[in-house]
């Protein structure tokens, strides 16, 4: 077997908040290999430390001591406008809640970070259609996000995060806000984005349908790694996790 290509890499990080009398460990020691063009779901309970890594993975948080680099750079040693730069071209995101501009149509919400990021008008809105087609909206090109069902908006969320070609897709619960057969469509799509764009997609999740198509799944405990399976490992019956 060919040797896997470590895209993230997080070493030795711990995350401290201080809220005045009280010290929260949300992260404790935490190394972890990502490797490119894989399907990471990291999964636990509410408090349990998942959606504080998933920042640190996406540049949007720094830790208190260790560090992440991503795509060969230390994200601990940028500054806020490197960040900024690197989340632009590097990482699209995923939200639970779509976070699309319901004044605009499907379009322009996606060619938006394409403008921002210095793509001409005629450039930015080719891509966008490209990458809506991409997800099954060529149909719905024009329409607002009101015009739109829950999937339909997620699937405009997808394709923004796509228009920059980034090498990494975090999802943060990009299935909790859909019914049971519209988030598994998402699941597949973005499985099927991943395998043919060879896209690492990094997933914080609660929906153990996304266990299904990970390649691993990363299990936090208390601000810890608990465990870290792959998925041919898993043993899933009705519903159960072991």
């Amino acid at each position: 077997m060919a040797e896997r290509e470590t895209l993230i890499k997080v070493s030795e990080v711990n995350k401290i908040f201080n809220l005045g009398k009280v010290i929260v460990h949300a992260l404790r020691e935490i190394n972890l290999e990502i490797f490119r063009g894989e399907y990471l779901s990291i999964m636990g309970p509410s408090g349990s430390g998942k959606s504080t890594l998933f920042n640190m993975i996406g540049a949007l948080d720094r830790p208190s001591s260790g560090f992440v680099e991503v795509a060969g750079y230390n994200l601990t040693k940028l500054n806020a406008r490197q960040l900024a730069h690197f989340r632009g071209h590097h990482i699209g995101y995923v939200f639970q809640s779509y976070n699309l501009l319901h004044a605009y149509d499907a379009i322009s919400n996606v060619a938006l970070p394409l403008l921002f990021g210095g793509t001409n008008h005629e450039d930015a809105r080719k891509r966008a259609i490209e990458v809506l087609e991409m997800v099954g909206l060529g149909h719905r090109l024009t329409h607002r996000p009101d015009e739109m069902s829950g999937g339909q908006q997620q699937r405009v969320a997808i394709a923004r995060a796509l228009a920059n070609e980034p090498a990494i897709i975090l999802a943060d619960e990009p299935t909790a806000n859909l019914d049971l057969q519209t988030g598994e469509e998402i699941i597949k799509l973005m499985s099927d984005l991943c395998r043919q764009l060879g896209v690492t997609i990094v997933t914080a999740t609660h929906d153990h349908k996304m266990l299904a198509t990970s390649d691993r799944i990363l299990w936090i405990k208390d601000g810890a790694i608990d465990r870290l399976q792959e998925r041919k490992d898993l043993k899933i019956n009705t519903g159960v996790v072991r």
